[in-house]
């Protein structure tokens, strides 16, 4: 039954300490978010609300906002509003993917702005059944069937254990008001069709239908995070190295794994496609596969994902040095300046100075990524060598040397690769009147 005591309960359940947190709560209009932040005013939480007003449904919509904003008044509640105009980008396929991208890119911009640290939302067990059942017709694996989370990235959703017919019970016995989306009768989406057609029917197959679908979803949850330890110990012993921007795994302990567990360990990188996965661990060195936000690599006996999102623009040249002084020390400080333009400049670094003869070098000096048909002359080596072959002798992945940095002058001329190996052409010799540090 939800009153304030049990939704008290399960709200210090989900965060204890809940009375020290400040929350953000969605609110639309309907019965489960009215419900919601009826209890959120009854209670010395401090919160706000956030409402968006898509004018999908013309004066409808208007309606549902003006309830809100009426609610909110009366209460001395904190409101903000989202009104979609023009400006938004319309829905291209789905107007319920759209329109979620749209209220919680607000509602993240209302925590941030207003320095809140929970979003809560009104999904009740009925959303949950509805969802178990849009995830099973997709194929969607024990993650989707586990239902919504109650307490995920720090989103709240304390209605998940209360039924929609307990919420409108709440709402006729507390006289809290809402309206009803008539759109929801229609059966023009998934879980439109879901709700109104196939939920009615199974709950009439037994009168304590949610109850035991609740239990089930408790035993999938329990065994979910049973086998999401037993799967992480698993990616811990095959996983070489981990950056914040590449992960690397070990192939051939990887492809001696479960379907199931290579599944699952590379669906968090967007790869969900099961033939495709499989493919993977039949590519050979250099083949690429790609995800909606990673690029995976195979090298050798390395499965390697990068991240391809990471960069908002691309630096194919940077100039480091564009005048040099005779009668002052030029040092250029190579790390501080990588790091305003790539996110990988934690791993530049040079064991001692590179000092180059700077009679001998046109400026500008640049750095670039390789390019086919680079080649240099290596110090300490006998001719000239090209940057490809060098990377191949040095056993340097195919992912790594993208990032690698060649250090060049006005004639495109290398200087050297970063932190590798200079050019030998261009090292001061005994009679070099004027220097250039590279650090």
């Amino acid at each position: 039954m939800l009153n304030s005591e049990s939704f008290l309960q399960k709200i210090e359940y989900l965060q204890p300490c809940s009375a020290d947190k400040k929350y953000l709560l969605a609110i639309s209009g309907g019965a489960d978010s009215m419900a919601l932040l009826n209890l959120f005013s009854a209670s010395k939480f401090t919160f706000q609300v956030a409402h968006v007003n898509y004018k999908l449904r013309g004066l409808e919509s208007d309606l549902d906002q003006e309830l809100v904003e009426n609610f909110c008044s009366q209460n001395n509640i904190s409101l903000h509003i989202y009104e979609v105009s023009n400006k938004d980008e319309p829905p291209k396929n789905s107007v319920q993917t759209w329109a979620r991208k749209l209220r919680y890119a607000f509602f993240k911009k209302i925590k941030h702005q207003e320095n809140l640290e929970f979003l809560v939302t009104a999904h009740h067990l009925n959303d949950d059944l509805e969802t178990f059942f849009i995830n099973l017709s997709r194929g969607s694996g024990l993650k989707g069937l586990s239902g919504i989370p109650s307490n995920k990235n720090n989103i709240l959703r304390p209605f998940l254990h209360f039924s929609k017919q307990e919420i409108y019970d709440y709402c006729a016995q507390n006289e809290v008001p809402f309206r009803e989306d008539a759109s929801n009768k229609k059966n023009d989406y998934l879980r439109n069709k879901i709700r109104n057609e196939i939920v009615p029917k199974l709950l009439e197959t037994n009168e304590h239908y949610l109850k035991n679908f609740q239990k089930s979803i408790l035993y999938l949850k329990q065994n979910e995070r049973f086998i999401e330890k037993q799967i992480a110990d698993i990616e811990e012993q095959i996983l070489i190295n981990e950056k914040p921007d590449k992960t690397i795994y070990d192939r051939e302990f990887f492809a001696h794994q479960e379907e199931f567990v290579k599944f699952e360990i590379l669906r968090k990188f967007g790869f969900v496609d099961i033939q495709e996965i499989e493919k993977i661990f039949l590519a050979k060195t250099g083949k690429s596969f790609f995800s909606e936000r990673y690029h995976l690599l195979i090298n050798r006996n390395e499965i390697i994902l990068k991240q391809t999102t990471e960069k908002t623009e691309d630096f194919s040249e940077i100039i480091i040095l564009t005048e040099f002084y005779k009668d002052d020390k030029n040092i250029v400080n190579l790390k501080k300046i990588i790091s305003e333009y790539s996110t990988t400049s934690n791993d530049i670094f040079l064991e001692k100075p590179w000092e180059f003869d700077a009679e001998k070098i046109n400026l500008p000096l640049k750095l670039r990524h390789w390019k086919s048909g680079d080649k240099f002359y290596p110090a300490g080596m006998f001719g000239s060598k090209k940057v490809s072959k060098f990377f191949k002798d040095e056993k340097i992945s195919l992912v790594d040397k993208e990032e690698i940095w060649l250090l060049v002058d006005g004639n495109d001329d290398i200087l050297g690769i970063i932190p590798y190996r200079q050019d030998r052409r261009f090292i001061p010799e005994i009679k070099t009147a004027y220097y250039i540090t590279i650090k």
